[in-house]
């Protein structure tokens, strides 16, 4: 499979659309293929179903994705953020939007939930009973589902970037 010259870009982000094309070139290619490893390999786009992980592991699994694209953007440096002609995209601004439009808010809104949850479990239930006792716990099974589905749209475009087959199919749907 051959990458292609120019990628279509229709990315739906909370409270913003991202809509264009995208001209990678063979740095942005790279990166574009290390973060898509990252994405495809986390439970950011793998289904969590409701009697596996815990919620905790999965918000930290998306948080650490800040640090693993800070190092792809440092790593590839400044080439794979230089302004396109005809306002194009590039990766740096599509990997930035991502973080910061799709998986920021989740974090911001659940990771101090989850905490003050946490902190109330008594030494005597595990930390798997008492996620499952939280309230809150289907809602924040329902916001990692959404912004699963964002994320396995970015995954998809940048497997397209990079000229790969979708790794996710080899992945069944257990929900």
């Amino acid at each position: 499979m051959r990458s292609p010259k120019s990628v279509d870009v229709t990315l739906k982000l909370p409270g913003v659309e991202v809509s264009g094309s995208w001209e990678p070139n063979n740095v942005e290619r790279r990166a574009a293929w290390e973060l898509y490893v990252e994405l495809v390999t986390r439970v950011s786009v793998v289904p969590l179903r409701q009697d596996e992980g815990l919620l905790r592991e999965a918000l930290s699994s998306l948080y650490s994705l800040f640090g693993t694209t800070r190092e792809i953007l440092r790593r590839h440096g400044p080439e794979i953020a230089e302004p396109k002609r005809d306002g194009q995209y590039n990766f740096g601004y599509l990997a930035v939007a991502m973080l910061n439009y799709g998986v920021r808010p989740l974090l911001a809104r659940w990771h101090p939930a989850l905490e003050d949850w946490e902190h109330r479990r008594p030494v005597d239930r595990s930390r798997r009973d008492h996620e499952l006792a939280w309230p809150q716990s289907d809602q924040l099974r329902t916001a990692l589902r959404d912004t699963r589905q964002l994320l396995t749209a970015y995954a998809d475009l940048l497997a397209t970037a990079c000229g790969v087959p979708n790794l996710l199919e080899a992945i069944p749907t257990r929900e």
